[in-house]
């Protein structure tokens, strides 16, 4: 099963309930600049692009910018939320890309927009087989993050999952559901409810060397 639409709809719904003001757990992006990012993404890849290139920090991005700008109404922001909720067009690659780049990405933003206060709220009621979808889409941004630790990383789930994303001479497990493992190997520590077991000396190693920010 194809989990985007689902998840597209969720995030949707969550930014209508949002104020485009409300905080997020993105650095310099607040819920407007935050639905700005997912709709230039799907709609402006040259936005995109030229945002990257200049390197400005978060909040002072050019072209997010002025697309966030058009949430400083009611009616701007509900027709940014409408032309998202809409989907991407056929040209644009994030229309192909399915759920190897979308889901993942919806989920966490998901997660973003509800935790922006710093406070956990309760669980989303996720499906098995979404779990599963996100589980594994994970290896790949955990391997990045934990590329240069020195000990085995594993990614656990209370259902019996368990993915070994880096090799190492001691181990360390981060146990969770599949949504607080995707925001913890996201770089999102603060805001995840993960468990990470091990020898004192295994974790100490792999927060040492574990790089935050790889799989932003």
């Amino acid at each position: 099963m194809n989990w985007v639409p689902t998840e597209r709809a969720a995030l949707a719904e969550a930014f209508a309930a949002s104020d485009p003001t409300a905080p997020t757990l993105c650095e310099g992006w607040n819920a407007g600049r935050l639905l700005a990012h997912l709709v230039m993404r799907e709609h402006s890849l040259f936005g995109t692009v030229a945002d990257l290139a200049s390197q400005r920090p978060p909040g002072r991005e050019k072209h997010l910018s002025r697309l966030a700008g058009t949430t400083a109404t009611s009616q701007g922001y509900a027709a940014l939320i409408q032309r998202f909720a809409d989907g991407p067009p056929r040209w644009s690659p994030m229309s192909w890309a399915g759920e190897a780049l979308n889901l993942t990405e919806y989920v966490i933003h998901h997660e973003d927009l509800r935790r922006g206060t710093g406070v956990l709220p309760a669980p989303r009621e996720l499906p098995r087989e979404e779990g599963q979808a996100i589980l594994k889409r994970l290896p790949l941004f955990a391997r990045m993050a934990y590329r240069r630790t020195p000990v085995e990383v594993a990614l656990v789930t209370a259902d019996g999952d368990r993915l070994v994303v880096k090799k190492g001479t001691d181990r360390v497990e981060i146990v969770g559901t599949p949504v607080e493992l995707a925001l913890y190997v996201s770089g999102r520590q603060r805001a995840a409810d993960v468990q990470l077991n091990g020898t004192r000396h295994a974790v100490d190693a792999f927060l040492a060397s574990a790089d935050p920010h790889a799989a932003q």
